[in-house]
């Protein structure tokens, strides 16, 4: 009994490391980009209704669904930044900070729907001063925003191929190297593609911060902690979302 006692106590000890990463996760604004990806979702399957058989349309959307719904997205999302980011307490402190907030109030804003749809045609040119568009340059450089994006218009693009692949046994939409060559490529194109103008993205994103915070954020982004949870990001943002993977 008195073992038992000690496991439970030694159980209830470990919660406060592990919920770093669960408290992470929600300061970072990750279940609110998720749920806007979902309104992104299902914008994408709805332009497939009218050109596809009703049988056909609804595996479409059952299977996208079941990839991408939240519980399964942020399982994989969350084991891949527990996976990937050995320390999250510093990269934890600054986005908990009133910086880190405004931060991410910024970003969960430019992804609403409402927002994506009204800048369809390409975001304003932004007006900056030349420290101003340094700053923007050393963030460009040093968040993975381009490999993100890529990532998110892949899954995306994907929703009819994926069901298209599990409707036709041996179509092999993305098994095999030469196919995962060819996403290979695809993700490079579209990273390239947003990379062009990436800078104005970033300037346009990030417009209400201050020059000395947006330096503030530069300097957590180029850190050894900001690199390290970036990378994670990316890794745990590749985990969520799955492309490639059945």
């Amino acid at each position: 009994m008195r073992a038992l006692a000690f496991l439970v106590l030694a159980l209830l000890s470990l919660p406060g490391f592990a919920d770093d990463y669960l408290q992470l996760y929600r300061s970072g604004g990750w279940p609110e980009q998720r749920e806007h990806f979902h309104a992104a979702l299902a914008a994408a399957q709805q332009r497939y209704r009218a050109n596809l058989p009703p049988a056909i349309y609804q595996t479409l959307v059952d299977n996208s669904n079941r990839r991408f719904s939240p519980q399964a997205m942020d399982r994989r999302a969350l084991a891949a930044l527990r996976a990937h980011l050995p320390q999250p307490g510093p990269a934890l402190t600054f986005f908990e900070s009133p910086l880190g907030r405004k931060i991410v109030a910024a970003e969960l804003a430019a992804t609403r729907s409402d927002q994506l749809a009204r800048h369809a045609n390409g975001l304003p040119r932004m007006q900056a001063d030349a420290t101003r568009r340094l700053l923007i340059r050393h963030l460009a450089q040093a968040i993975p925003a381009g490999e993100a994006g890529a990532e998110l218009s892949l899954a995306l693009a994907g929703v009819a191929a994926d069901s298209l692949s599990q409707m036709v046994p041996g179509f092999g939409l993305f098994g095999g190297g030469q196919t995962l060559g060819m996403l290979d490529n695809q993700r490079q194109r579209i990273r390239t593609e947003i990379e062009q103008d990436l800078d104005n993205t970033l300037m346009y994103v990030y417009r209400d911060l201050s020059d000395p915070e947006l330096e503030e954020f530069v300097d957590f982004a180029q850190s050894p902690a900001g690199q390290a949870y970036y990378q994670a990001a990316l890794a745990a943002l590749r985990a969520g979302l799955a492309v490639g993977q059945q």
